[in-house]
């Protein structure tokens, strides 16, 4: 591999933009995973036990949101829509729902937060197509470096996102802002998507130029 190749998929808008996206939706999926049974504990009162049970309704929504996602997109397709919109309109769409996250700030009844939770997670799942796009998209013969990268920018979400929500928290006092933290990574994935990724299509890379 050269690293003028590596260069290409690092520097490119489409690229960059998915994968600034995987970052943003893989954050949403770790605060579900390592920090809302702690937020139900300790802000919502929830026993130990009551908040193990809570925490599958969430998960059980994305589970569901991320099948149905999928389907949509696919049968968009069938359809005859184009690629970019078969694939931009699910997660468009999911990512508005994901903000649902935010009304838990400004409830104190603990059925809305769980209801709340829920929906934002289905939303979640409707936006995880980042895997779908970037088949459509990788270059055929980098598929696999390409993928490697995606990944990369999901593991390092996943590192920082529970460590900077337990800053906030800590440094706060409340979960208050870590939910606005949440919530703003759906915005900047919705923003990556409609904003930097532009139309979803194959990258073709540029031929490696020889020396002279």
């Amino acid at each position: 591999m050269r690293w003028e190749t590596l260069r290409q998929l690092l520097t490119n808008r489409m690229l960059l933009g998915i994968y600034l996206g995987q970052y943003c939706i893989t954050a949403l999926t770790y605060f579900y995973t390592t920090w809302f049974p702690i937020y139900l504990v300790q802000a919502r009162g929830l026993s130990i036990m009551q908040a193990g049970f809570a925490s599958a309704g969430p998960a059980l929504c994305g589970w569901a949101g991320g099948i149905l996602g999928g389907i949509v997109s696919d049968m968009l397709l069938k359809r005859g829509t184009s690629l970019t919109r078969a694939r931009k309109l699910p997660i468009v769409i999911g990512l508005v729902i994901s903000g649902a996250i935010l009304l838990c700030n400004f409830t104190d009844s603990q059925v809305l937060v769980l209801t709340f939770m829920s929906i934002a997670f289905f939303g979640k799942g409707i936006a995880s197509l980042g895997w779908a796009v970037l088949s459509d998209v990788a270059p055929r013969e980098l598929t696999g470096l390409s993928g490697s990268i995606f990944n990369t920018f999901g593991n390092v979400s996943g590192i920082v996102t529970p460590v900077i929500i337990g800053y906030i928290v800590s440094a706060s006092g409340s979960f208050d802002l870590a939910l606005l933290f949440v919530f703003t990574h759906s915005v900047v994935a919705l923003l990556s998507f409609v904003a930097i990724v532009g139309p979803i299509k194959r990258l073709v890379l540029k031929p490696a130029a020889t020396p002279g």
